[in-house]
């Protein structure tokens, strides 16, 4: 793993081009990130894991020096330059790029997704970033401390890479730290993708405006909250005949109108796409077959000539990719939920390389690994864990009671 991500991206040049504040440090910043990045790849869950693990003859052979304490490493990793983070990214990004790694899928069209996502909450700790919110319970109200940032992940033909992530802040809502984000992302990734899906929440004129005054496309969930355009539009596909697309399994029947100017906020005519899916499935309890039914409705500023209706269904469901391939595997799988230390900039900068430990692992999977020897991903880190574990000798081991 380590011998690719310097093959590919120099990982070593980029870890050491992460800085932090600290005016005189004795430890370099690129040791704390480097066993940090580790700690990552083997899902060691925690600083004390890692710091466990001190023994091991892989540290002297990594950093060439001893592992840091767990309190060095919460102590720098709180006083780390977040924008030395996002550059790293860049690298890796630009580096998988060259190497044909995220390449986009057979409809041309990159997407973006936009998703918030609450990494932790606690009645009792809290620190400078910290939200809070109050929570009515059986023993009365309570204030809640917790922390909200927003992700942007990209949709290409065989991978999804988490660009980037911004926390929110007390006062504003998701839309406003999204924009924030995209300021961000269209200045260092101007031409990595072509439109930004977001959820229902996203349905708002003034993010539609936005993203459209820089360029890029817009694709969000339709629901209530528009509820004049999505009459119209529910009106119109009662009287106009379906068309109907077979994928795989599920077949959709889809309606496709462009021209709607029942948005008077947003001063142009946007596309409405409904979707109404059915999926036969075989239950696992009584092995009887169902029919799984869904119905989706999308607005979007892209036009008929530029995506099809098939194009629009699948960056409609693409949008799901942050949730299953993003928040549910690094929350499940990588520990990104976990406070390692309790300090706003720790939280950012942890979670940030997650995401560039997650994007290389996946790089690595796809890439590197030859299909005889692919087993799952949780096999392929208990590997990693294990390699970690074998350097440790024998006399340093706890002896069982």
């Amino acid at each position: 793993m380590l011998t690719y991500a310097q093959k590919i991206t120099g990982i070593d040049r980029i870890l050491a081009s992460i800085t932090d504040t600290r005016p005189r440090p004795s430890i370099p910043t690129s040791r704390v990130m480097s066993s940090a990045l580790v700690m990552l790849w083997t899902r060691l869950g925690s600083l004390n894991a890692l710091d466990q693990t001190q023994p091991s003859r892989f540290w002297s052979r990594w950093l060439g020096e001893s592992l840091p304490s767990a309190d060095t490493m919460g102590r720098v990793l709180a006083q780390t330059c977040c924008d030395t983070v996002r550059a790293g990214m860049r690298e890796v990004y630009t580096r998988l790029k060259r190497n044909k790694v995220l390449e986009p899928p057979a409809h041309g069209l990159i997407a973006l997704v936009l998703d918030g996502h609450e990494s932790t909450s606690s009645y009792r700790r809290c620190c400078s970033g910290c939200l809070q919110r109050t929570v009515t319970a059986a023993d009365g109200e309570r204030t809640q401390y917790y922390h909200r940032h927003v992700s942007a992940q990209l949709v290409t033909a065989h991978q999804c890479f988490l660009l980037d992530a911004e926390p929110q802040r007390s006062g504003e809502d998701e839309v406003a730290t999204a924009i924030r984000l995209l300021e961000r992302v269209l200045r260092d990734y101007p031409r990595a993708f072509d439109v930004v899906l977001g959820d229902a929440l996203y349905t708002q004129a003034p993010f539609f405006e936005w993203v459209l005054s820089h360029g890029k496309d817009v694709l969000t969930v339709l629901k209530d909250g528009r509820r004049d355009l999505l009459q119209d539009a529910r009106a119109l596909f009662e009287t106009t005949p379906p068309t109907v697309i077979q994928d795989g399994a599920t077949q959709r029947q889809t309606w496709d109108v462009e021209g709607f100017t029942s948005w008077p906020s947003l001063n142009r005519p946007v596309r409405v796409v409904r979707s109404l899916e059915e999926t036969p499935v075989r239950r696992q309890k009584d092995r009887q077959e169902e029919v799984q039914r869904s119905d989706w409705t999308w607005v979007t500023t892209l036009s008929a000539a530029r995506a099809s209706t098939r194009t629009l269904v699948a960056l409609g469901h693409g949008r799901w990719c942050i949730e299953n391939q993003g928040f549910n595997e690094l929350v499940n799988a990588w520990c990104a939920d976990h406070v390692y230390k309790h300090h706003p900039t720790a939280i950012l900068v942890c979670w940030l390389l997650t995401l560039l430990a997650m994007n290389l692992f996946h790089a690595f999977y796809a890439r590197n690994l030859k299909p005889c020897v692919r087993r799952s991903l949780q096999h392929i880190a208990r590997l990693l864990t294990a390699e970690l574990y074998q350097g440790i000798p024998k006399h340093t081991l706890p002896v069982p009671t």
